[in-house]
């Protein structure tokens, strides 16, 4: 089966490359039965600055369980260019336009592109990216050259399973969104958005001081004395203080919409979303407005919700019988090996002429005591696998990867299945953070699984 599903798949790659330039991103070979198993692989935030063919033979075993799947997915949260362009502050993001090849190499089939790093060298990285993928025979999903476009969804097919992803971005600057055009005035190249508002709720006092302060500055009140818009934001009174926050209608609905569409053409129907946004700042814990869209889109016919962003892992929820996972975390993470960084990035230090990328991120990362690199939990994660029939995920297999974490800085960011020890860490941190949604995951040696329970309509 496995080496039936990879020849299956060598074909729809090459089909899916010479296709790609040409219009509809929609690869429909007939070979699917209707009724068939299907396997669907989901890992997280992918930045890839070294070969992934050089990662040895400790990578293998994870690169075969992505060539056995129908499809595997992963957030490329970089771009393939060769700085042919400047960039946009603050973007970074550089990986060498071959690496798309590894990607195809080590088996996957599908990128999710909204992301914060998609506009880092504007509309000029947006295209060379496309091409890099497409001469990979990779599809993408989420940019576009205008709203329309990047809000679309992207069909893979694979030999028991349509995968159709639908990609949207919620943590993002300003121009990196795609827009339409209006009149004389071009569509905007870019990602697709899913915005949202923030409202701080006060207690009746804090409200009252607040309006207060507003007044003595001479700024306008609303005549409501249990609400104030000043200091750009929203205030409101409340039972308990707090912070809301809400996603953006015109961009959900617009999202929903797409994957409503979407959904016919596909056995298995995926929406990305990419959020760094915590609940009261807390990396482990989605915002409330992300836990609202990741329902939505479930509602409007998304068989898994695949979120990215924190470069953490989050909880999974069972919503209405369909996973939400709410972040995976990172999949490959070597942002410290990049070629190059914009002159911004060492200014923003006070560094000299003479400083290279390391000085720039031992000064960063105050020589590794700092950010990612004294965070385990950035260095840990697992690869989801949806098991699936006809056009239902029956299951959930969860596979533990570690990236080497306290490695030096040359080796790690690379991903390796877990040993025993540390995946039974993993699978134990994940049913923690799942606990509050309710949801039962069960460690069967270094491998976790979630049943799921057929939901009608």
């Amino acid at each position: 089966m496995a080496a039936r599903r990879l020849r299956s798949r060598l074909f729809v790659r090459c089909l899916a490359g010479l296709l790609l330039s040409f219009g509809p991103r929609t690869v429909s070979p007939a070979f699917a039965a209707p009724d068939a198993a299907f396997t669907v692989a989901l890992t997280g935030d992918t930045i890839v600055t070294r070969p992934l063919r050089e990662k040895g033979r400790g990578f293998e075993p994870l690169r075969q369980i992505l060539l056995g799947a129908d499809a595997a997915l992963t957030n490329l949260e970089t771009l393939f260019h060769d700085y042919e362009s400047f960039n946009t502050p603050p973007g970074v993001m550089r990986s060498d336009p071959a690496l798309a090849q590894d990607l195809a190499w080590a088996g996957f089939d599908l990128v999710a592109r909204a992301n914060n790093h998609a506009g880092d060298y504007g509309e000029a990285g947006i295209a060379h990216t496309t091409r890099a993928l497409a001469s990979a025979g990779i599809l993408s999903a989420g940019v576009g050259r205008n709203l329309g476009e990047a809000r679309a969804a992207t069909v893979f097919a694979g030999a028991s399973v349509a995968v159709a992803l639908v990609s949207a971005s919620a943590t993002f600057d300003p121009p990196a969104a795609a827009s339409e055009g209006r009149g004389p005035v071009r569509a905007r190249p870019g990602i697709a958005p899913l915005r949202h508002t923030t409202t701080y709720v006060l207690s009746p006092e804090r409200m009252r001081a607040l309006r207060s302060a507003a007044a003595e500055m001479g700024l306008p009140l609303s005549p409501r004395e249990d609400a104030l818009n000043a200091f750009d934001r929203s205030f409101i009174v409340g039972p308990a203080p707090g912070v809301s926050t809400v996603p953006v209608p015109q961009d959900l609905d617009a999202l929903t919409a797409s994957l409503r569409s979407a959904r016919a053409r596909a056995g298995c129907l995926i929406f990305s979303l990419h959020a760094h946004e915590g609940l009261d700042a807390d990396r482990f814990s989605p915002a409330e407005f992300v836990v609202s869209a990741a329902r939505a889109a479930i509602d409007a016919g998304a068989d898994a919700v695949y979120g990215h962003g924190p470069h953490v892992l989050r909880g999974i929820e069972i919503w209405r019988g369909r996973p939400i996972f709410y972040s995976l975390g990172n999949f490959v993470f070597e942002y410290e090996t990049i070629r190059e960084l914009p002159f911004d990035e060492y200014d923003r230090l006070a560094l000299p002429p003479s400083a290279r990328v390391a000085d720039f991120f031992d000064r960063q990362e105050n020589f590794g005591r700092y950010s990612y690199p004294a965070e385990p939990e950035s260095w840990e994660s697992v690869v989801a696998i949806l098991h699936g029939r006809g056009n239902a995920v029956e299951s959930v297999e969860l596979r533990p990867i570690t990236l080497g974490f306290r490695q030096p800085r040359g080796t790690r960011g690379a991903p390796r299945l877990a040993a025993p020890a540390a995946a039974r860490k993993i699978l134990e941190d994940l049913v923690r953070l799942s606990r509050p949604y309710g949801t039962r995951i069960e460690i069967r040696g270094d491998v976790g699984w979630i049943l799921l329970k057929k939901v009608e309509g």
